[in-house]
C-alpha cells in the first residue's frame, strides 16, 4: 500500500480510558499487552504524523448508554462490558460525568482528539462500524484506504477490519498500535488477532513503518 493524504485515513478504534487507562476497569485483561506492544506511545506516534502531514483521522467509539443496559441478549465480552460498565455515559445527549470516566478519551489524546478537525464517529454499539457513520464519514472525503489502529485487537479492531474490507477499502493494520485481552479460560486475544491480520489485511505494519511511510 501507498499512503497519500489525498485517499488515506487514520483510523482509531476506543481510545479511551476503559481500556487504555490503568485506571480503567478492563486494565487487568488488557493492561500486559498494552504495556508490551507500547500501544498509547505507538498510537500517539501515529497521531502527530497524521497532524503533521494532513492526513484525516477519524475516531471510532464504542459508548453505551442506559437503555443499553435493556439488552436481552449479550455474547461473552458484551456481558462483562454490562457488568463493568465499560464506555458507560448518562445518555446520548447527556455529558455528566463524562469528563475523566472510562468513557472519555484518554488524557494524552486529547490534544489530538479534540482539535476541532478529528472526525469522531457515532458509537460502535458491538463491534463493529456497522452500527455506525463511520463509512460514510470516510465515504464523504473519498477516502480508500486506512491505517488502522485500536482497541482490542481481536474484538473491534478485527471487525472494522473485516468490515471496511468487505467495504472495498485497502486496510493497512498496525500490529503495534493495538493490544488485545488475555483470559485464563479463552485464551490470548491479541495473538489470536495477528493471524487473522495476516489473512485479511492487505498490509500489517509496525508504527516505525507507517509513520516512515507517511
Amino acid at each position: 500500500m501507498e499512503f497519500s493524504k489525498d485517499d488515506t485515513g487514520v483510523v482509531f478504534i476506543d481510545p479511551q480510558n476503559d481500556v487504555l487507562s490503568e485506571g480503567g476497569v478492563n486494565w487487568d485483561a488488557v493492561g500486559a499487552s498494552v504495556k508490551e506492544n507500547g500501544t498509547v506511545e505507538n498510537m500517539e506516534r501515529i497521531f502527530q504524523a497524521s497532524k503533521g502531514k494532513g492526513y484525516d483521522v477519524f475516531i471510532s467509539p464504542h459508548y453505551f448508554y442506559p437503555t443499553d443496559v435493556t439488552w436481552k441478549m449479550n455474547g461473552p465480552l458484551e456481558a462483562i462490558e454490562a457488568e463493568n460498565r465499560s464506555f458507560a455515559r448518562a445518555g446520548v445527549l447527556n455529558l455528566k460525568g463524562f469528563e475523566g470516566s472510562g468513557a472519555d478519551w484518554l488524557a494524552r489524546f486529547k490534544p489530538y482528539i479534540e482539535d476541532g478537525i478529528t472526525v469522531i464517529a457515532s458509537p460502535h454499539k458491538v463491534f463493529g462500524p456497522q452500527t455506525n457513520d463511520l463509512v460514510l464519514q470516510m465515504r464523504k472525503r473519498k477516502i480508500s484506504k486506512v491505517i488502522l489502529g485500536g482497541m482490542l485487537a481481536n474484538m473491534c479492531v478485527e471487525s472494522h477490519l473485516r468490515h471496511l474490507v468487505e467495504e472495498g477499502f485497502e486496510v493497512a493494520v498496525v500490529k503495534d498500535a493495538v493490544a488485545g485481552p488475555r483470559h485464563p479460560v479463552w485464551g490470548d486475544g491479541y495473538a489470536a488477532a495477528l493471524i487473522n491480520y495476516q489473512f485479511l489485511a492487505h498490509e500489517v505494519l509496525t508504527t516505525e513503518e507507517v509513520v516512515a511511510a507517511m
